[in-house]
């Protein structure tokens, strides 16, 4: 988990507005913190980085393509980078700088411009990139909207960031709560896509790209890259052929397929496991895979109706896995809700 923030304005950023941008999502990238300002074109980034891939400096964002035609911010992970790196190689020798993703990503944009490199991506993530050659602004979200992006038009200016409290920092920012927004929190209990509760501040749609240009007014509508419609049309388009246990072997061919590209990192993994069915099979599919326990994560709760810590041991133990348990209480979930409203930056009920 990294964090995400630019600007997009006339008169530019101010190093002390990134500053403070990028301070307020510390707590997604404590390994790393850049910035980078073209004060002729307007137009700015941040980025704290969570080191997960090349954890030395070639892996420091934001980063810029070798050409120089690109400049990103990006937050995420793309499980098949080593694959689009093969793949890019066999065009030309590219002469990496380093091991990340990101600038994976970077000499995709080159190669295949950035619909056609997201387009091949697999993984999380949302990103800002800079066109010099275009003069263009692109933001990204990946294909189901795990990883979170804010933008907004006020005035002259263009801002978005991975959360709200990194809007803030920027002068342009006006908080203004959007009614319709609250309308919707008190109906729905959460302020939903694209809207955000403040006004004028909109959601990226998962599975879109926005496109902006300096001194061209309010932003477009998002364009989709991928839809969730169109795949489900083609699995009725094309259902499967074969039996239940060609069925049972394609599941679990994919399955270990998903877990091995998630599995590639420059630091320790774990996997949370709550001793249901879904967490379960992940936990026995990793650990398959690897020659050592893997590490295993479970919170238990007090109250006997939700807690599955006694499964989760069950399986852990199963699996011989290297297991660690916390125990919440009524008072420890107590102690967090004065908290709520800065960890979570929108009103939401959950129940």
């Amino acid at each position: 988990m990294c964090g995400i923030s630019g600007i997009m304005s006339p008169s530019g950023a101010e190093e002390a507005q990134l500053r403070r941008s990028i301070e307020a999502l510390a707590h997604r990238g404590p390994d790393d913190a850049g910035s980078w300002v073209d004060v002729r074109q307007g137009i700015a980034f941040a980025h704290a980085r969570l080191a997960i891939l090349d954890l030395s400096a070639a892996g420091h964002q934001p980063m810029q393509s070798r050409s120089g035609r690109y400049m990103l911010t990006f937050n995420g992970e793309i499980y098949n980078h080593v694959q689009l790196r093969a793949e890019l190689q066999r065009s030309v020798d590219l002469g990496w700088r380093g091991r990340s993703d990101t600038e994976t990503i970077l000499a995709g944009f080159e190669a295949w411009g950035v619909e056609g490199t997201i387009k091949r991506a697999v993984g999380m993530f949302a990103f800002g990139v800079w066109d010099n050659r275009e003069s263009a602004l692109t933001l990204g979200r990946d294909r189901l909207g795990e990883k979170p992006l804010y933008y907004g038009q006020r005035g002259k200016s263009f801002i978005f960031a991975s959360e709200l409290r990194a809007l803030t920092a920027y002068q342009a920012f006006e908080p203004k709560v959007d009614r319709d927004s609250l309308a919707a929190y008190l109906r729905l209990g959460y302020v939903p896509a694209p809207q955000s509760v403040y006004e004028g501040i909109f959601k990226l749609p998962p599975g879109t790209l926005l496109t902006v240009r300096p001194g061209t007014g309010a932003p477009g509508r998002p364009v989709p890259y991928w839809s969730l419609l169109d795949v489900a049309q083609q699995g009725l388009d094309n259902p499967f052929i074969g039996s239940d246990d060609d069925a049972v072997n394609e599941l679990e061919r994919r399955l270990n397929e998903a877990i091995a590209l998630q599995r590639v990192a420059d630091v320790p993994l774990g996997v949370f496991l709550s001793g249901g069915v879904d967490s379960s099979l992940v936990a026995v599919l990793m650990q398959a895979q690897s020659r050592t326990p893997v590490k295993t994560f479970t919170i238990g709760f007090d109250d006997g109706l939700y807690d599955e810590s006694v499964h989760a041991r069950a399986v852990a133990r199963q699996l011989g896995t290297e297991h660690t348990e916390m125990r919440l209480s009524s008072e420890d979930a107590l102690a967090v809700v004065s908290r709520l409203p800065e960890i979570y930056d929108e009103p939401f009920a959950a129940p």
